[in-house]
């Protein structure tokens, strides 16, 4: 178990919030917009207000020649993969409560650290991952039946969640020795390249002009997806034992959910609110800290 510090709480709670809410400021955008292109201008404004946050905190650019294909194989992992699935899943899928499919990761990255690591999944942490697991299935349980009609986009989402877990797991193992914002940085530049090149070759025939509502988009995602959201995902990913940094951010679906039904006039329905609950429940499970040893013997001894 682990206890979080007042320094990884705050950026936890910004996060969820941020990221929650960008479910339908995304979703919206890609409709509008050709999805792959919409990802690329994200990056491509968020670049400086990365870097400017390096500057900002004294952080050097530098990675040593080293750690350039750690950081090639953490860039696939970690970034490229997901986002390449998540653009071209999204305009497939029929709300944007399916892209909750890309918070099973906690259910993936458990099984990464069991399978590859050999990670002992505790008592607490088993009943965690289980009750987040159920969580995410009755948030989806008015949309199987929808999502059957688009099977290969839940796949597609679904291998590029894997990939995001386990990239999760190798970043908390990283030998990289650089700052954990300089390493989100140069991820964030690799994964531009690529959105860069697929835009420009399979899209570049419906490039135009944004409208206010794409601007808006690409603003929010440039701001405070990839200049906030990113780094400080990144830094809780390396800081927390895997399992406490996965499960601790399905409370993201949950604000995607309540935003979609506050913005985008989404229905809900009570497995909703059981969802909620379980998630909560989950994140509670993995993250509320032990029982020290010492303070068992003294409740004993009294």
């Amino acid at each position: 178990m682990t206890r979080l510090t007042r320094s990884q709480a705050i950026p936890l709670v910004l996060l969820t919030l941020v990221w929650g809410l960008n479910w339908p400021v995304m979703k919206s955008a890609v409709n509008a917009y050709p999805p792959m292109s919409f990802r690329a201008l994200s990056m491509l404004a968020g670049l400086p207000c990365l870097a400017l946050a390096l500057r900002f905190f004294k952080v050097p650019f530098r990675i040593a020649r080293r750690d350039w294909a750690a950081v090639a194989v953490l860039s696939l992992t970690n970034m490229v993969v997901w986002h390449v699935c998540l653009m071209l899943a999204l305009p497939g899928l029929p709300s944007g409560r399916a892209a909750i499919l890309g918070y099973t990761m906690p259910v993936f990255s458990a099984l990464w650290g069991l399978g590859l690591y050999g990670e002992r999944v505790r008592g607490r942490q088993a009943l965690g991952i289980l009750a987040a697991g159920a969580g995410v299935v009755l948030l989806l349980w008015h949309e199987f039946a929808r999502m059957s009609g688009a099977p290969v986009s839940a796949a597609v989402l679904l291998f590029g969640t894997a990939i995001w877990a386990l990239g999760t797991q190798q970043l908390r193992r990283t030998r990289v020795q650089a700052p954990t914002l300089a390493i989100a940085f140069w991820m964030t530049v690799v994964t531009t390249v690529v959105a860069c090149v697929w835009s420009a070759a399979t899209e570049s025939a419906r490039w135009a002009r944004p409208d206010p509502r794409v601007l808006g988009a690409i603003a929010y995602n440039a701001a405070l997806i990839f200049g906030f959201c990113q780094p400080a995902w990144f830094s809780l990913a390396r800081s927390l034992p895997p399992v406490a940094s996965s499960v601790s951010i399905c409370m993201i679906p949950v604000i995607g959910l309540l935003s979609g039904a506050a913005l985008l006039g989404e229905t809900l329905h009570w497995q909703d609110g059981a969802a909620i609950a379980l998630i909560i429940g989950a994140i509670a499970l993995v993250l509320w800290p032990a029982r020290s040893p010492s303070a068992s013997v003294q409740l004993r001894e009294a």
